[in-house]
C-alpha cells in the first residue's frame, strides 16, 4: 500500500519507519508538554513534517496516538534492569517510574489517557496493546528470571506481585488522588516481597501448595501469566 510520505528535499521519499518515528516523538512531546488534547493529527503532522493523510492511516485516532507515543516516550525511562538482585531492580524501576510521574511530566498526560480510554474503545484497545500488557509482560518476565534463580517461591503468583507494586501506584494516582513520592518503592516492594507478617512468625503452608488426597500437583503460577 503506498503512504503519502513527504519527501525530503534533495534526498527523497523518507521511509516509513522513519516517519513513524518522527510522528511518535512528536506526540510524545505534545503529549507531555501540553497534555492529551493538544495531541490532534493536525499539529502532530505539522511537526514531524509528515502527512496528515499518513496519520490517519496508521491510528485509528488521536487518542490512539496519543497512547503509542507515551509508550514509545516511556520505554527507555522504565527499563527494568536484571542485574541478579530482584529487590534490587523492582526498587529501581518502581523509582523510575514514580519520578516518570512526578518529575518528568507524564502524570498529567497518564492520568487524561487512562481516563480518556473508559469512554473510548480504540483508546483504550490502544492504551492496552501498546503499553499496558507489554510493561506487565516485561515484569512478569523479570519475575519469572527471579522465580528459576530461586529468589522468588515457585508458586508465587506473578500476577499478584505486579498488582501489588505498580497497580498500588495508579491506585494513589487516579483513585485516592494522594500525594506520593519515589520512596514508596522501596516499601511496595519489601511488602510485596516479604509480607507483613511478624518477623519470626510461623508461616502457613501456602493454600496454592496444599491437596486434598488425590488430587494432582498445583500448577506454579508462573505457567499462567
Amino acid at each position: 500500500m503506498s503512504e503519502n510520505i513527504p519527501s525530503r528535499p534533495g534526498r527523497g521519499r523518507r521511509p516509513a519507519a522513519e516517519v513513524r518515528a518522527a510522528v511518535l516523538t512528536a506526540a510524545g512531546r505534545i503529549l507531555l508538554r501540553d497534555g492529551m488534547r493538544a495531541v490532534t493529527f493536525d499539529r502532530v503532522a505539522t511537526e514531524a513534517g509528515a502527512s496528515k493523510t499518513t496519520l490517519y492511516r496508521w491510528w485509528p485516532s488521536p487518542g490512539a496516538l496519543a497512547a503509542e507515543a507515551y509508550f514509545a516516550r516511556s520505554l527507555r525511562v522504565l527499563e527494568l534492569p536484571d542485574t541478579g538482585d530482584v529487590r534490587a531492580d523492582l526498587i529501581s524501576q518502581l523509582g523510575a517510574f514514580v519520578r516518570w510521574l512526578k518529575d518528568e511530566g507524564a502524570e498529567r498526560p497518564m492520568s487524561e489517557l487512562v481516563g480518556a480510554a473508559q469512554m473510548d474503545p480504540e483508546l483504550a484497545r490502544a492504551w492496552s496493546e501498546t503499553y499496558a500488557q507489554p510493561r506487565r509482560e516485561l515484569a512478569r518476565e523479570r519475575l519469572r528470571v527471579a522465580q528459576r534463580q530461586g529468589q522468588l517461591r515457585e508458586d508465587a503468583d506473578l500476577d499478584i506481585i505486579v498488582d501489588q507494586l505498580w497497580g498500588a501506584c495508579y491506585h494513589r494516582l487516579l483513585v485516592l488522588k494522594v500525594p506520593f513520592d519515589e520512596s514508596i518503592a522501596t516499601r511496595l516492594v519489601d511488602h510485596a516481597l516479604y509480607g507483613s507478617a511478624p518477623r519470626g512468625a510461623d508461616h502457613p503452608e501456602p493454600a496454592t501448595a496444599r491437596q486434598r488426597p488425590g488430587s494432582s500437583p498445583a500448577r506454579p503460577a508462573e505457567t499462567a501469566s
